[in-house]
């Protein structure tokens, strides 16, 4: 009678242990994709917000390049100008103006020629060597827009072909008055196409990206990829002419293209001192392409964990008297994820939280045995400008490179190497005085430096670290580790305002020197 009472119990209870296992099984799960979800958008956020900063930052060089470009030919009209309104149109004040634009046109690149014609159209001089005879660009929209504006300002006009060798060019002009103010003729520098294009294709672009120069009236002047005939069409009727330029002169957004239809994320600049605008645009395929592969390798992944807990869940249930060896198996799994938790995922170094357990712990240790705890906390120099220059992958693989380096450079078990965050690394020396701290420190700079990762924006082209130094020694008062490591990195601010590529500890210069050589 007791064992069917014993067996009664059992297999009510049975019912219960299942939901529990089942309910386990199902939180685990909703927690896990709750957190992919979580990881998955915000990643996506970071990829758009990197993805705005690049193009903007291309739409502000490419607005700084088109305005010295037009600036460089506005100065010669200028002169052109002056000249003819002072010296007049005789033949010897022709030939003279002929050399000067034959020496103009052969100094600036991007000149295609310059030309000045008569109030009729015709032409007067000209940097070709040979004009075309009996030529007249009266019909010209530039030269009619002179012809019925007094505006004494440059103006810029829509692409045309040129009558001297039929290239496509961009007409940059003046008026020309007379000494009694009325139409006297126009000064003309016609940039070339081709200068614009070959600078543009310069650009590491996705194969969808997009380069844009415009009128301030949306007419399109050059654009990458070229294609001819998009060439003076106009933009006005897009968003970025017709809702965000009245707005503001400079911003990004992602919307659909007007010439090809496809969806990019694009950034905008009209120029300050001429009616231009330029816009800078990548994909948004391309943006999203390591992010939406990230997300099917999570998504698989979860499905494999799905699977496997499920799988899990039925030998659980199955196996639910056996308490014991399930609790040891959840404890390793638990560990298993307390030590991934502990480790960067890019560098393979220990992250923040473990630096939260492990610095309190060496700090204690320190204060009973009476020994020196050294600290060094490292920044990549001119990172940003890495990233400007060569991208975020690249980035990337710079930092696990400076990091592997960096990890080479401590030989004990004790020593701890973490990412800090971002491009800061930080190394807790237990035991390691000033003079240790010291050489590993100078062993670090040069294990960087000796990785010959090429950096144009650094000086000496690769990427070079600073480092800042601290050593907490005994005696020295009630240690706190946020105060340690704010001493390490203020160290290291001294270090990056001396030059950066160097080391400053925390104390007097000639202390640290003192104990280097004791």
């Amino acid at each position: 009678m007791l064992d069917n009472l014993q067996q009664r119990i059992i297999l009510k209870a049975r019912p219960s242990a299942q939901r529990l296992a089942i309910g386990f099984m199902a939180l685990v799960l909703l927690s896990l994709l709750g957190l992919d979800t979580w990881q998955s958008w915000t990643a996506r956020t970071q990829a758009l917000r990197v993805a705005q900063t690049d193009t903007s930052n291309l739409a502000r060089s490419l607005a700084q390049h088109a305005e010295s470009t037009v600036q460089e030919a506005d100065v010669v009209l200028a002169d052109l100008t002056e000249r003819v309104r002072a010296d007049g149109t005789a033949p010897e004040q022709l030939a003279r103006l002929h050399r000067l634009m034959q020496g103009r046109t052969h100094d600036l690149t991007q000149l295609h020629g310059l030309f000045i014609y008569d109030k009729d159209g015709r032409w007067l001089v000209s940097s070709n060597d040979v004009d075309p005879q009996g030529a007249n660009n009266a019909d010209r929209e530039y030269f009619q827009f002179h012809r019925f504006n007094r505006d004494a300002a440059v103006h810029i006009g829509p692409v045309i072909r040129s009558r001297t060798n039929n290239q496509l060019v961009i007409p940059v002009s003046r008026r020309i008055d007379g000494p009694d103010g009325a139409f006297a003729g126009v000064a003309l520098a016609t940039l070339d196409l081709e200068f614009f294009n070959r600078f543009y294709q310069s650009f590491d672009l996705d194969r969808q990206g997009v380069i844009v120069l415009a009128l301030g009236n949306g007419t399109i002047l050059a654009r990458r990829p070229f294609e001819e005939h998009v060439i003076g069409t106009s933009l006005a009727r897009g968003r970025v002419f017709s809702e965000m330029l009245p707005n503001q002169p400079d911003g990004s957004g992602m919307m659909p293209s007007m010439i090809d239809g496809v969806s990019r994320l694009f950034s905008y600049k009209a120029l300050g001192k001429y009616p231009l605008v330029v816009e800078a645009a990548q994909s948004k395929e391309a943006i999203y392409a390591t992010w939406y592969a990230n997300l099917m390798r999570s998504a698989a992944f979860i499905l494999v964990v799905g699977a496997a807990l499920s799988v899990f869940g039925v030998a659980l249930i199955r196996q639910i008297r056996h308490g014991q060896l399930t609790e040891a198996k959840l404890r390793n799994a638990h560990a298993a994820l307390e030590i991934l938790a502990m480790q960067d995922a890019l560098t393979g170094l220990a992250n923040r939280r473990q630096l939260d357990a492990a610095l309190p712990h060496e700090i204690g240790r320190a204060r009973r045995n009476g020994k020196a705890l050294g600290l060094i906390m490292i920044d990549v120099d001119h990172f940003k400008r890495f990233n400007d220059l060569y991208g975020h992958p690249e980035g990337d693989q710079c930092l696990a490179s400076v990091g592997r380096a960096v990890l080479d450079c401590v030989g004990r078990s004790s020593d701890l190497v973490v990412r800090y965050g971002g491009e800061e690394l930080l190394l807790v020396l237990p035991e390691s005085d000033w003079h240790g701290t010291w050489l590993v420190a100078e062993k670090v700079l040069h294990a960087v430096r000796n990785l010959g990762i090429p950096h144009a924006g650094n000086d000496g082209g690769v990427v070079t670290v600073s480092a800042g130094l601290h050593v907490w020694l005994p005696g020295a008062g009630e240690p706190h580790p946020q105060d340690l490591i704010q001493a390490a990195d203020q160290a290291l601010y001294a270090a990056k305002s001396q030059g950066r590529n160097r080391l400053h500890p925390s104390l007097p210069q000639h202390l640290a020197k003192a104990e280097e050589t004791a």
